[in-house]
């Protein structure tokens, strides 16, 4: 079985998290950005799974990237890119009735409600379609964008394909608002998609794995005819911006939804208490299969949309509504081989290659075995049948050996003390449970995958520059330091003298080159590589310290153990001490510094913009301390951000304002030592334009 959280160490669970974060990411580039899952629903589900559980055994760690908050894919450059004006996010996920309580006192510790308001929290039960996640923007009642969910922030503009489809109404009727997003999830019903596949597989086309990436492929043609072609329909089921109110429950909302003119599942159910919650996933449990389309779970939200404003989102998901997901299923295969991969940070990672084996519709090849101890715990060994499931705590997993009386098994695998990329020494640091090859800079397996990293669509985003390229130019001594991707316009004529390269494919790589010379502060940070800097981390650092001279200043500042920048590091929302730690490690080295500078200096690094432009809180540092009596620290914290102000949880020079609950203690104290402005709770509340109440 997968190690215990609970024997984890700190240093473990840091890794074991950043190994996580990259498999998310790795799925979701595939899922959401290529119609081509690596893995299913389920099985991703179980990797944020485990990451969500690490990180609440060990909160100091924190992180805010992938595994909790990472949101689809980058739009991959095929359609025009469009800004959601309200985020698209993500779900959280529930696996079992423990999991789903838990989702309920959460929302009552945030609100500071006591555990019997749960009998309150009335909710909307709907089924998960599994389909493409799509936002209609409509203005005077006319359709005038579509777009996919992309990343969360930015996706495809697909309007002319949404066009064409019958199901989704080009005029809304009755008398909706000015301006509204509607967004929904377009799908193939089962009978829709065997019939395509049937007419694909007589026409001698590849046929589709299953109705999701039917329906996607089909929204995602830059033919409009072959969308139109494609009996592809639509559920409604959520509001992004509206210029103006149109329910209070999301009850009413999908009722208006249904006047306006679009298609609401029918299942959709009013749900009072967690027993009826439970009462009807179990039902649609079993009646899943005699569904007309494919759901893989139920989606519960509170139904009161003042108290869906109140808790917000956290990361890349709301805090009022959860996913209570379907179960997974198994296979036996047989395990071929086992070889090692090199990660940028030096991590030895073994993977299981397998004989291929079909596990709910989709091929599975490959599978982690993550650590030497995983592989000892499990005793597993080169020959062996195993179960493999795609769900759980790492995906796909290894469960264990299926037993073969009278077959004599291979010998007990050895961890390699070697690294297998550059031969340097490979060795398990005290306290941590994964193998590094000590070979740093030398090491070509780890300069490969951090070039990999920098080129990645979550990063900096350059088309034409793919892992085989990496690879090629790396061994033709074209691409060595970060900086040589921007100088290789100086080896065109090599270029254009390798095999497969044309002077077209050359153009577009240099042009696709050139167009990432400007860049974005948080892509920057991210396309570094630095140990446990994934994109929301990025981001947080990108908003906090505003333009990379500021950064990089205040970073060189905190190498050094104490002073008022590595204070003010660790305290930011979100970061902490381990990943200060990171940035420090990192900066303290002067080859990083050599390398970061040479590659700045190729850029023109743009600072953010504040997510909040004006107002009183926008860019100030505040601090809350104390007890708040009308509203929970999170929720505080929460509406603060959501304003643009950064919010600390350490008082130092650089804060702006501290915020004074009931018993304000040492921070209150060292505010007055540094004559930084405070208020109470009621003068926080007028600055955040909440209306006043009375405290006790």
């Amino acid at each position: 079985m997968t190690r215990d959280i609970d024997s984890l160490t700190q240093a473990d669970a840091a890794d074991e998290l950043a190994d996580l974060a990259a498999r998310i990411a790795a799925a979701d580039t595939a899922y959401h950005g290529a119609d081509a899952p690596l893995i299913d629903d389920a099985a991703y589900d179980a990797l944020r799974r485990r990451a969500q559980a690490i990180e609440c055994r060990f909160p100091a760690l924190a992180r805010a990237d992938g595994p909790i908050t990472r949101v689809g894919a980058t739009p991959d450059g095929r359609f025009p890119k469009h800004r959601h004006r309200t985020p698209m996010l993500s779900l959280d996920n529930a696996f079992d009735a423990t999991d789903f309580d838990e989702f309920i006192a959460r929302i009552c510790r945030f609100l500071g409600l006591k555990p019997e308001a749960q009998t309150a929290l009335r909710m909307v039960a709907e089924p998960k379609i599994d389909g493409l996640s799509l936002s209609l923007t409509y203005e005077h009642g006319e359709l005038r964008t579509a777009a996919t969910r992309g990343d969360g922030q930015t996706g495809e503009d697909v309007t002319a394909n949404v066009r064409v489809i019958d199901a989704i109404p080009k005029r809304l009727s009755g008398d909706p608002p000015e301006l509204i997003e509607i967004r929904g999830e377009i799908f193939l019903s089962k009978a829709d998609f065997l019939d395509l596949n049937r007419r694909r597989e007589a026409e001698d086309e590849p046929v589709f794995a299953n109705p999701r990436n039917a329906a996607a492929g089909s929204l995602r043609q830059l033919d409009a005819s072959i969308t139109a072609s494609r009996p592809l329909s639509f559920f409604a089921y959520a509001q992004g911006e509206s210029s103006q109110p149109v329910a209070t429950t999301h009850w009413d909302y999908l009722a208006r939804l249904r006047e306006w003119g679009f298609a609401v599942n029918p299942l959709n159910t009013l749900i009072d208490t967690p027993e009826q919650a439970a009462a009807f996933r179990e039902r649609l449990t079993v009646e899943r299969a005699d569904l007309a389309y494919d759901i893989d779970g139920i989606v519960y939200k509170i139904d009161d949309l003042a108290l869906q404003t109140r808790l917000g989102f956290v990361g890349r998901a709301p805090r009022w509504a959860i996913a209570w997901k379907f179960a997974a299923e198994q296979a036996i295969t047989r395990l071929e081989d086992i070889r090692i991969q090199v990660g940028r940070t030096g991590a030895l990672t073994p993977v299981a290659w397998l004989e291929p084996v079909n596990v709910g519709g989709v091929i599975v090849t490959r599978a982690t075995l993550h650590n030497a101890d995983e592989i000892a715990r499990k005793d597993v060994r080169v020959g062996d049948r195993v179960a493999v499931q795609r769900a759980g705590d790492v995906i796909p997993q290894i469960l264990g050996v299926v037993d073969e009386p009278g077959r004599d098994r291979g010998a007990a695998y050895v961890f390699p003390d070697h690294c297998p990329a550059c031969g340097s020494r490979a060795e398990r640091p005290p306290g941590e449970v994964v193998v590094r090859c000590t070979g740093g800079l030398i090491c070509p397996a780890q300069a490969v995958e951090r070039l990999i990293h920098l080129a990645s669509r979550d990063a900096f985003d350059i088309d034409g520059l793919g892992e085989k390229t990496v690879v090629e130019f790396f061994e033709a001594g074209l691409l060595r330091a970060p900086a040589d991707i921007f100088r290789l316009h100086e080896h065109e004529a090599d270029i254009l003298g390798r095999r497969g390269w044309k002077p077209t494919s050359v153009r577009n790589l240099l042009g696709g080159i050139e167009q990432r010379r400007r860049i974005p502060l948080d892509r920057f940070i991210y396309g570094l590589g630095i140990r446990r800097i994934g994109q929301t981390n990025a981001r947080l650092l990108a908003r906090h310290y505003g333009t990379f001279a500021d950064w990089r200043a205040q970073m060189l500042d905190a190498t050094i153990i104490g002073s008022d920048a590595r204070l003010a590091l660790g305290s930011i929302t979100g970061i902490g001490t381990t990943i200060a730690e990171e940035l420090a490690q990192f900066f303290s080295e002067a080859h990083n510094r050599a390398a970061l500078d040479d590659l700045a200096a190729q850029l023109t690094i743009e600072a953010l913009e504040p997510e909040s432009a004006s107002g009183a809180l926008s860019a100030r540092t505040l601090v809350f301390t104390g007890t708040l009596t009308t509203m929970t620290r999170p929720e505080a914290k929460a509406i603060a951000q959501r304003m643009g102000a950064k919010v600390t949880d350490s008082v130092s020079k650089n804060t702006d304002l501290v915020i004074l609950g009931a018993e304000a203690g040492s921070k209150a104290r060292k505010a007055a030592e540094l004559g930084i402005e405070t208020t109470d709770e009621a003068g926080w509340r007028r600055l955040a334009g909440l209306p006043e109440i009375d405290t006790p």
